[in-house]
């Protein structure tokens, strides 16, 4: 990059940002709910982001495209457009009762960083795409023994056929490739022939996230370069089976009871837990559901089915792979001992990621050139940078500072931090070329 350029780059993405705050003010007006962000997969909210970021990509004068997933591609054309691309991606769903900034940061940004090279008038060496990504949050709204991360899974081809119908959406009962239907999409060409997206034609890809942790809120830094991606084994669709009695007939002592057996197994997750982090092991883990029957249940009833999940998390997989068999064997310990069934169902696994060695190294040199602090660290949360690595795409994230957490309704990015980012990113996009 000249002189030239990297002195117009800041006052450039700044000029982007009204169009910016434009996007999250109208995403935000459009798809709240009483309680947050409600962008339901393969459902109206996300339609309504997508539909929104394609009339902003068309006042841009963006090449578009939209592949047999729904995935939705906006493409500024470089000067070899047959040399491989840089892409910018990240998604527009939301969890139920989400944030505004959880997944469209990453779309917005990718659209800010575009208008500022445009302003700048330099040619790019390579074409640049922002590619708008389907159902990234499935965890949240599908049940069913699928892999997460949807749609980047369907463009990559790693997505296998039978979970189009495997995977459910909780709120309408109904498949993945039903919903695709309804939208107008092809869940048929799925797993036939050769995959959307070619590894080989992506130079790398990009995804900027908010945080979903409070570190660089504590560290007090604006962004964080992200080193890798915690892997996770998760229980869905659990259950411990006991036995529905009378409250204050049944003794104690021989009762079937859902509830305290559940409850025996989350305390020793945890007490495995509190060895492990003693041992310096990483682990974290989440009991995300845990229900009795509301059909059912009663004051005075002696539970006999509750519901749950597991999601557990690890940078070591060796830790993953020793919480799988644990928790099965305190499963079945604590079923002798309750006289309880626990069918637990099958572990949906994911390994960790590490991300691309070349593209930290080049966003740590562009923060020192632009002179922003950015932390290097891990991301806890699954991102669809993960498939991409999968693919064989290199791939880099940068995250953005996020006082409160995300897969909450008040999610605090600030929009000078979201700046800082986007200059980062535009920067890394822009490499060689020509003002």
């Amino acid at each position: 990059m000249t002189a030239a350029l990297q002195r117009g780059l800041a006052d450039a993405v700044r000029a982007a940002m009204p169009m910016a705050r434009e996007l999250f003010d109208d995403l935000a007006a459009h798809t709240a709910g009483a309680k947050g962000i409600t962008r339901t997969p393969y459902g109206e909210g996300e339609q309504y982001a997508y539909d929104l970021i394609a009339r902003c990509a068309a006042a841009l004068g963006l090449r578009s495209a939209t592949d047999p997933a729904g995935n939705l591609y906006l493409t500024l054309p470089g000067a070899d457009q047959a040399a491989p691309c840089w892409m910018i991606g990240s998604h527009l769903d939301s969890v139920p009762n989400g944030g505004n900034y959880d997944g469209a940061a990453g779309v917005i940004a990718g659209l800010a960083a575009i208008a500022a090279l445009q302003s700048l008038k330099v040619t790019l060496l390579q074409d640049v795409t922002v590619m708008c990504i389907r159902a990234e949050e499935a965890g949240s709204w599908f049940s069913g023994a699928h892999g997460g991360h949807l749609g980047s899974r369907m463009a990559l081809g790693l997505l296998k056929p039978a979970e189009l119908d495997v995977a459910v959406r909780l709120d309408s009962g109904q498949s993945l490739r039903t919903h695709m239907e309804a939208c107008g999409f092809e869940p048929a060409r799925i797993g036939q022939g050769a995959p959307y997206l070619d590894p080989q034609r992506i130079k790398g890809y990009l995804e900027i996230h908010i945080e979903q942790g409070p570190v660089l809120e504590m560290k007090e830094l604006p962004v964080g370069v992200v080193n890798s991606i915690r892997g996770n084994s998760r229980l869905r669709d659990a259950r411990c089976l006991g036995a529905y009695n009378h409250g204050g007939a049944t003794p104690q002592d021989v009762r079937q009871d859902a509830v305290i057996a559940t409850s025996q197994l989350v305390l020793g997750v945890d007490r495995k837990w509190r060895e492990l982090h003693a041992a310096g092991r990483d682990l974290i883990f989440t009991f995300g559901k845990l229900f009795t029957d509301p059909a059912v249940h009663s004051l005075s009833k002696v539970p006999g089915e509750v519901k749950f999940s597991l999601d557990m998390r690890s940078g070591d997989p060796e830790v993953l792979a020793l919480m799988r068999d644990f928790v099965r064997e305190e499963a079945a310990r604590v079923a002798a001992e309750r006289r309880v069934r626990f069918d637990l169902g099958e572990y949906s696994i994911t390994q960790p990621t590490v991300l691309d060695t070349n593209l930290r190294a080049r966003l740590h040199e562009g923060s020192q050139a632009l002179d922003i602090a950015a932390l290097d660290m891990a991301s806890g949360g699954g991102h669809d940078a993960q498939e991409f690595t999968r693919a064989g795409v290199p791939s880099a994230m940068i995250f953005v500072r996020n006082a409160n957490g995300s897969h909450v309704a008040d999610e605090a990015m600030t929009l000078g931090d979201f700046e800082t980012a986007t200059r980062l990113l535009t920067w890394m996009v822009a490499g060689e070329a020509r003002g």
